[in-house]
């Protein structure tokens, strides 16, 4: 049962993840890599603000505000200096990895001593339950720190997507939107597209930014290279949900995002269950991308076939 909230709870935490790749690949038919450095970027900068005594909430923030400002040059490189959109992201990516490095001061910063809104929902929870360390669930012996922190992962998330729904509600999202389905048109309407791209790419690595901040407090640590196929991850993730919901409506879409997170770290939990090596963990992520990119074209083969 253990590992299962946990993975429960990584799931709903890279479903941040998921959302920001699903704005930068779905919105703007843009394959960003900076993802792949600014998850870990959110993380190293919160980290290293913690450490130093700063407010659990402030560092996050800060986590957050760092994947702005790395999804924004990638946006600038790609409208203003015309760098193909794989490149530039793939130019910001790469200057992060140092980047993170100098940020962290070394490859790794341990936060299991510190306070993170981690331990916020641990205080809240033993409250809640008077005091308990543990508690019975299903007739499973669960750690109440590990349920507190599930729900309040449950709550962000399901915050950051009703704002992320409300605002491509709003005239600038509508706006980002028909940018990524019709540039054309929406230039006739006299829009900025770069400014359009570069805003919309600013968001979406904002929201892997703070995915990392949230991932280093659940885990307790920030590691330079905890952002090496994250971006596949994020792409199984917003796959996996369409194929769930089997619609491209905005609010099925982004429930699907989450959806698709929390099944794919499922999948690979219990692939680590049954005994897989460690090792072999991102072979297995391709190959479940690999098949979640494949198996809607040929369900929708044999359909038509036996029709």
């Amino acid at each position: 049962m253990t590992l299962l909230i946990g993975s429960l709870t990584i799931g709903l935490i890279l479903s941040l993840l998921a959302m920001g790749v699903f704005i930068s690949f779905r919105i703007f038919d843009f394959a960003d890599i900076t993802a792949d450095g600014s998850i870990t970027l959110g993380a190293a900068v919160s980290a290293v603000l913690l450490v130093k005594g700063i407010n659990p909430a402030l560092a996050t923030t800060a986590g957050f505000c760092s994947g702005l400002l790395a999804g924004a040059t990638t946006g600038v490189l790609h409208t203003k200096f015309r760098i193909n959109k794989l490149l530039s992201g793939i130019l910001v990516m790469t200057a992060l990895y140092s980047a993170n490095l100098h940020v962290m001061g070394k490859s790794n910063v341990p936060l299991l001593s510190e306070t993170t809104l981690s331990t916020y929902a641990e205080c809240i929870g033993r409250g809640v339950f008077g005091g308990a360390e543990n508690m019975s669930l299903m007739g499973w012996n669960v750690g109440v720190r590990d349920i507190s922190v599930l729900i309040f992962m449950s709550v962000i998330i399901g915050l950051a997507g009703c704002i992320l729904y409300l605002f491509f509600r709003t005239n600038l999202g509508t706006a980002m939107r028909a940018t990524g389905d019709n540039d054309q048109m929406i230039r006739a309407l006299g829009v900025n597209v770069g400014n359009m791209i570069t805003l919309g790419l600013a968001f979406s690595n904002g929201l892997i930014a703070l995915s990392g901040a949230l991932l280093a407090q659940y885990q307790g640590f920030a590691d330079v290279q905890m952002g090496i196929g994250m971006v596949v991850w994020g792409l199984a993730s917003v796959i996996i949900g369409e194929s769930l919901v089997g619609t491209r409506n905005l609010g099925l879409t982004i429930t699907g995002a989450v959806m698709g997170s929390v099944i794919f770290r499922l999948m690979v939990a219990m692939a680590l269950r049954w005994g897989l090596n460690p090792n072999d963990l991102k072979l297995i992520t391709a190959i479940f991308v690999f098949a979640a990119l494949i198996l809607p074209n040929l369900l929708g083969k044999l359909k038509k076939k036996n029709a």
